[in-house]
């Protein structure tokens, strides 16, 4: 119903109607992250190099790694294992069944035979037969035997998110099912830089890792990339901008969105936002974002997932709790709808950076 009025509002533009469909169909302006000189050579990667960039390192490091999935030694449909079984061979990086259960399956006993497993879903819409595996089996383990065993080095890779024309099957951000299990890691990178240091966090962590990389950045992200094996704390979030007046928080593709949002807010509103890369989604970093609410006094959450709990929801319900003294407005949360991701109807269904620039608007002038 929510989709359906705001369609209705801002469909068939006037000169009444203050955004106009090609300012909504421009979803993002990609910025990249930079790195000091001190991190040595660099080199031009865009997300699903750096994500291959990670791999190869892993696998040349690590004799016991093998990386599995529906199209994986061919390349995958994104490219990232693209030149990998060439490299390391068939019984290293190899075709899975058209089975998500099974490659989830796969990828714990293999785990926990002593190998270091990288498993791809294809795309994260379809992770949801593997749901059972990963929350019942693999995060479980440690726990019911008292911290015996563990599930051992298990990381899942799946494309998330708006790709542009992905539609029901192909769009989805699924975190928020997994962030309400206890004993797994979920990470989403904003770039390159990111994805390789992250990446290689997860697939060396003793415990099991979902890696959501959002595909439109896939190619659309490009940074200078250190060419060195390095990598990045989980659980750790990034402030990226500065700011004293309202506190932004995303991850992924939204981190670009809000990005543009807090010069907007400058510009226009005359407004000091404080934008903050979540970048773990669970166990997440409370406490920099409520140090930064303490500051500030506002929190804008964003998120491609639809609104009703989505993990906005639990950022919300936490900050409230820790800052209820300090908040100067109520927490406002910009999602997606409350309905299946739409096609044609996709400019709409997006929180962009003007429907977060209204949401700005709303909290500085509560």
């Amino acid at each position: 119903m929510a989709l359906r009025n705001f369609i209705k509002r801002n469909l068939f533009l006037n000169n009444k109607c203050p955004l106009r469909i090609s300012q909504r169909l421009s979803h993002f302006t990609f910025v990249p992250d930079t790195v000091s000189a001190s991190e040595g050579e660099t080199q031009r990667m865009n997300l699903f190099q750096a994500i291959n960039n990670s791999l190869d390192i892993a696998l040349t490091q690590d004799p016991t790694a093998v990386i599995f999935g529906e199209d994986v030694a061919f390349g995958g449909v994104f490219r990232c294992t693209v030149g990998l079984q060439e490299k390391h061979g068939k019984s290293r990086v190899f075709n899975t069944p058209l089975c998500e259960q099974g490659i989830a399956g796969f990828g714990i006993g293999a785990a926990t035979a002593g190998a270091t497993a990288i498993a791809e879903i294809q795309f994260a819409d379809y992770i949801f037969p593997a749901f059972d595996q990963i929350c019942n089996e693999a995060a479980k383990y440690r726990y019911r035997s008292g911290g015996i065993y563990d599930c051992g080095s298990l990381t899942i890779r799946a494309p998330c998110s708006a790709v542009g024309h992905g539609a029901v099957y192909h769009s989805q951000s699924p975190e928020a099912f997994f962030a309400h299990c206890p004993g797994l890691k979920v990470v989403v990178p904003r770039g390159p830089i990111k994805a390789k240091g992250l990446l290689l966090s997860c697939i060396r962590d003793k415990n099991p890792c979902l890696f959501f990389e959002p595909k439109i950045l896939y190619r659309s992200a490009v940074e200078q990339v250190p060419v060195k094996e390095y990598t990045m704390p989980l659980s750790k979030a990034d402030i990226l901008v500065e700011g004293d007046d309202i506190t932004l928080v995303g991850w992924g593709t939204q981190v670009h969105v809000l990005r543009e949002v807090c010069q907007l807010a400058k510009d226009q509103l005359n407004v000091s936002c404080e934008l903050i890369d979540l970048v773990t989604i669970l166990p997440w970093d409370k406490e920099t974002i409520a140090q930064s609410v303490k500051k500030t006094g506002r929190l804008l959450i964003a998120h491609e997932a639809p609104l009703t709990s989505g993990f906005g929801a639990e950022i919300a319900a936490s900050i409230q709790h820790e800052c209820f003294l300090n908040l100067e407005a109520p927490i406002e949360r910009v999602t997606g709808f409350d309905t299946p991701f739409p096609h044609m109807f996709e400019p709409f269904y997006m929180p962009d950076k003007w429907r977060c620039l209204e949401a700005v608007k709303k909290l500085v002038n509560y």
